[in-house]
């Protein structure tokens, strides 16, 4: 487990603006609650609560990865979307105490749905 400092910055702050993602002409995600993620030299992820996500329009898949800031990621992928939409979802559902804050959020892969707006 490493902790954001210095030589690699992670911050997490209130978006009050509107996140609206969609995947196949279907909105997915639709929020005027999102978490702005900002990782060292990254582009920004917008994290979702999962109360603002349709949980319906996913599906789990095997797929994990690890991060030595936030912890082990879960995947999920949206069939309406088909291949392009495979793990397009991923959420830290236990991060480490550092990045609490995203615990319960998603964040959506830009170019594995239509539109994050």
């Amino acid at each position: 487990m490493k902790i954001p400092g210095p030589d690699h910055p992670i911050t997490i702050d209130a978006n009050p603006s509107r996140v609206v993602v969609t995947v196949g002409g279907k909105v997915i995600a639709d929020t005027s609650d999102a978490l702005t993620l900002r990782e060292a030299s990254y582009p920004a992820v917008q994290y979702i609560a999962r109360r603002d996500v349709d949980m319906a329009a996913l599906t789990r898949s095997e797929h994990t990865t690890y991060c030595p800031y936030k912890g082990d990621a879960s995947y999920y992928s949206i069939p309406a979307g088909g291949d392009r939409s495979l793990n397009a979802v991923w959420t830290y559902e236990t991060p480490f105490e550092a990045m609490a804050r995203i615990k319960d959020y998603l964040a959506f892969y830009p170019d594995r749905v239509d539109e994050i707006s």
